[in-house]
């Protein structure tokens, strides 16, 4: 590089060695390792030669302004990305989010086979190899009726499963208006597709007969597939064949009935004030042949697919070298077995588990949090948005019960500014509760960021950080 009127001032710069050997930077060295604190101290000279090279009004930094933006580098990038944030969104299982929270029983039970050896697939009494669905089998089993259950890492993986040990290089009869879209467009005649089975469509978008089925079912047929359209409802001029008509059907003609319930729930919600959902042990009971439903939406686990039904179908799936592919870790297995076993007692279930704890909080209970949570957020704002509380409508979320609004209750945070700058204001307002300590994520509607709190139990948190919000000021041209 030529000379030029910044040269000395790059000159000035220290090497990176004599940066190295700073009383500083050995607890750097220590804490995160030579080639790491290494790297960042040239990725940072390299950044400030830059800056002094555009700008020749710029500072040089000195050797200890140097350490300390290395200080801070190295402690962003040994962050972990994947962080706790508070889910005011009023999506209670929210898919991006997270889904389902776990109970503490499960969380102890993660810990706990975390940490130390466990008899996963190790079978005590004899000595010998084990298999993990041992664990899981009965307690599904005791839940569903279904003679067998075994377990796979989401539901998508368990359809994937299904299809191919029961349906490869077959054919199965699929309704036209079961053929479901899931998140990150995922859809089901892609799995079916993949999993070497083709896909027979039958009846249409909104009327599916059981002669459609009948007139589908042939030698080449190698299941027939039912799909419960938890994330859509079709209404108006409709039909669809009911489970045990279907399942009698196919036990007629000899083929397995598989029904695939999605957002699967283990108890009758109605019970707890909510709308009905169809559950594994309803289906069993009509006669279908297996069931496969998710464990981190309603049922309120970890993610996994769950498959019950006809043991020696079960056992079949089990035979297949994808189900190794497709297996849960000792984790998974661990709290998935936590949660089942609150089930036992469904008149605590409600306290116990946070997902239907949420789904079924007192609407006054939330109307007085809102209350509370109003007083300790206006000053933070004052003069920049106005904060007032709010009626919400809540959603199970994760394609569970798609109609269905929960009254709720939160706070709506509106710009001060005009009219034509208050769409850019709330962005920045949501921004800036998105950048605390633990970051608060809401919805922005009809031009208010909409805080639900029907998903905010730990107060104290939310509260200890709000001195920390500051709302940036706007860009001026």
């Amino acid at each position: 590089m030529a000379p030029g009127p910044n040269t000395p001032r790059l000159s000035s710069l220290p090497a990176v060695e004599s940066l190295l050997i700073q009383d500083d930077t050995a607890g750097l060295i220590a804490e995160f390792g030579r080639p790491a604190v290494t790297r960042t101290i040239r990725g940072v000279l390299a950044q400030v030669r830059k800056n002094l090279l555009a700008n020749s009004e710029a500072a040089v930094p000195d050797d200890s302004s140097l350490i300390h933006t290395v200080t801070r580098r190295l402690r962003d990038a040994d962050a972990p990305s994947m962080r706790r944030v508070f889910n005011l969104t009023g999506t209670v299982l929210h898919t991006n989010l997270g889904r389902a929270a776990l109970p503490e029983e499960a969380i102890e039970a993660v810990a706990t086979a975390a940490r130390e050896a466990t008899n996963v697939e190790f079978d005590v009494p004899s000595g010998r190899r084990g298999d993990r669905d041992v664990h899981l089998e009965q307690l599904l089993c005791d839940l569903t009726g279904a003679e067998a259950a075994t377990v796979v890492n989401n539901n998508a993986a368990a359809v994937l499963l299904v299809l191919n040990s029961l349906g490869n290089r077959k054919e199965a009869p699929v309704s036209r208006g079961e053929l479901i879209e899931i998140g990150g467009s995922f859809r089901l005649p892609d799995i079916m597709a993949r999993s070497g089975c083709r896909l027979h469509e039958v009846g249409t978008t909104n009327r599916t007969h059981l002669s459609d089925y009948a007139d589908a079912i042939g030698p080449k047929t190698g299941l027939v597939m039912k799909v419960h359209t938890s994330n859509y409802v079709i209404e108006g001029f409709t039909a669809e064949v009911p489970e045990v008509e279907l399942a009698r059907l196919c036990r007629e003609r000899g083929v397995p009935l598989v029904v695939d319930l999605g957002s699967g729930t283990l108890v009758d919600l109605e019970s707890y004030g909510l709308p009905h959902e169809p559950t594994p042990a309803e289906s069993i009971a009509n006669g279908v042949d297996l069931v496969t439903f998710s464990g981190d939406k309603l049922l309120g686990g970890p993610q996994a697919g769950i498959i019950v039904g006809r043991a020696a179908l079960v056992a079949a799936l089990r035979r297949n070298p994808l189900k190794r592919a497709l297996r849960v870790d000792k984790m998974t297995v661990a709290a998935l077995a936590a949660v089942l076993r609150l089930y036992s007692n469904p008149e605590r279930l409600a306290k116990r588990l946070p997902a239907l704890r949420l789904l079924t909080r007192p609407l006054k209970e939330i109307h007085e949090l809102a209350a509370r949570m109003r007083d300790l957020v206006v000053p933070g704002l004052e003069g920049i948005a106005s904060v007032e509380t709010a009626h919400c409508e809540s959603q199970p979320g994760s394609g569970a019960l798609p109609t269905r609004e929960i009254p709720s209750a939160g706070l709506a945070i509106r710009s001060a500014a005009q009219a034509r700058n208050s769409g850019n204001a709330i962005e920045r307002i949501a921004r800036a509760f998105r950048e605390l300590p633990i970051p608060v994520i809401g919805r922005i509607q009809n031009g208010a960021l909409i805080f639900d709190l029907r998903c905010l139990e730990d107060e104290a948190a939310f509260v200890d950080q709000l001195p920390s919000l500051k709302i940036p000021l706007a860009k001026t041209k």
